[in-house]
């Protein structure tokens, strides 16, 4: 009878038993009269003792990252990693690695720079280090869908390719379509507003596009967002009320999912409070004047400066994370976005900061056909290219808003890691096209 297979993370279950592992060579260190083979899967690492010369010949002749199958006999030994570790084993050969890898990947860290590892991301991301910042993107997703699956949100699937780039022509992707002309989608803004007279709660995980030519290391022109839209609000305040709680639901989502990967990063969970502290911009920008006496009172956004000062601003005086900075100048906002009724020309619209650094952007939409119109035409933008759109609010439309996360750079800030390309899987930024 074969053997079954198990992972590598389940062999203290099997002491005394034959088993069976399959993985990846992650290393091997040969002494004197033993030999010591490292084998990797998805699950972790096992240690499996080689004292057969002519095994510990075939694995030698073999490079780092070939895949094998390993039978042998689980012992249980105390020195050994987890206390467990394969005796006798027969090594079957599955798939060789044509070349030696172009760094170790046995290291705690792989020593090399930004552009080699994401150069060879094929490789990079097998490493247990690299491996466990996308559990962690995982778990977000997971613990964001179960949010609002349990908040009676309805999951939608929104076009990438669109007719006409009626949020920004200037940061939008032209592409060739059949002959016309056609654009990769900036956000499902305007589809997940439609989606609310059909569900009034919706909510996406998908890619965005931003051909926008930066080239920092917070930037990317291509990342994955989580997008939520409600009906019936008050206003602004409902939003941010659920927003709270995805991002409470993605913090229990990496503690039930990815505890290992949370402790090999060292990462420091962030407590989400019931309720946000929350500033006025305007308010902010004073109190910044006011702590630091830099004047930046007629800005019409918060510069990278500020939001870290906001940040430790938070920490210190609200002992949170997490800060709202809400009632942006309504000129700087989307023409979509609801003015303040009670400030003329400031928004409904806000930021959420995380660890002094911007993660969200939301806050109440237009609801009204008319004062959609209003809006595009203060703007000096014809209604045309947003007929589609604006058929929804033609035919009535509730008081609705929503908000968008960034994934990779909600990662991050978490692993506080200096440049948001290594937690994108595959980063496309202003020079990077492959892998």
């Amino acid at each position: 009878m074969e053997t079954v297979r198990i992972w590598s993370s389940e062999l203290g279950q099997h002491v005394g038993e034959q088993v069976r592992l399959s993985g990846w060579v992650h290393r091997l260190r040969e002494l004197a009269n033993v030999s010591f083979l490292i084998l990797r899967d998805a699950k972790g690492l096992a240690q499996i003792v080689v004292e057969d010369r002519a095994v510990a010949a075939q694995l030698g002749a073999l490079h780092a990252e070939s895949v094998v199958h390993v039978v042998g006999t689980v012992v249980a030994v105390p020195q050994a990693p987890g206390g467990v570790e394969l005796h006798a084993p027969a090594v079957e050969l599955v798939s060789a690695s044509a070349a030696p890898p172009p760094f170790d990947m046995f290291r705690p860290t792989i020593k090399a720079q930004l552009p080699t590892i994401l150069d060879h991301a094929p490789l990079a991301l097998r490493h247990p280090r690299h491996r466990a910042i996308f559990q962690l993107s995982a778990a977000s997703m997971r613990g964001f869908r179960e949010t609002l699956r349990g908040l009676d949100f309805t999951e939608i699937q929104t076009p990438k390719i669109v007719a006409s780039a009626t949020e920004g022509g200037a940061n939008v992707f032209a592409i060739e379509y059949f002959g016309q002309k056609a654009y990769l989608a900036q956000s499902p803004q305007f589809y997940k507003q439609t989606m609310v007279g059909v569900f009034e709660r919706v909510f996406e995980v998908a890619p965005v596009f931003r051909a926008e030519p930066h080239d920092t290391p917070r930037h990317l022109n291509e990342y994955v967002s989580l997008d939520c839209e409600l009906g019936f609000i008050r206003d602004h305040r409902d939003v941010q009320a659920v927003l709270t709680q995805a991002l409470a639901g993605m913090v229990a989502g990496m503690q039930q999912d990815a505890a290992d990967a949370l402790a090999l990063l060292k990462v420091r969970l962030p407590a989400v409070p019931a309720k946000i502290p929350a500033i006025h911009f305007s308010e902010a920008l004073e109190l910044i004047f006011r702590e630091t006496g830099e004047d930046a009172r007629h800005e019409p956004d918060l510069a990278p400066a500020h939001e870290r000062w906001l940040g430790e601003w938070a920490r210190t005086q609200h002992g949170s994370d997490f800060l709202f900075v809400w009632g942006y100048p309504l000129h700087k906002r989307p023409f979509y976005t609801h003015p303040d009724p009670d400030r003329p020309g400031y928004s409904n619209g806000f930021d959420l900061l995380f660890r002094g650094l911007e993660l969200v952007t939301g806050g109440q939409r237009l609801h009204r056909y008319a004062d959609y119109l209003a809006a595009l035409a203060e703007r000096g933008l014809p209604a045309e290219p947003f007929e589609g759109y604006l058929m929804a609010f033609k035919y009535g439309m509730p008081p609705h808003g929503g908000f968008a996360i960034g994934l990779e750079r909600w990662l991050a800030r978490l692993i506080e890691a200096p440049n948001v390309r290594e937690t994108t899987l595959f980063p496309r930024d202003l020079n990077r096209l492959a892998p």
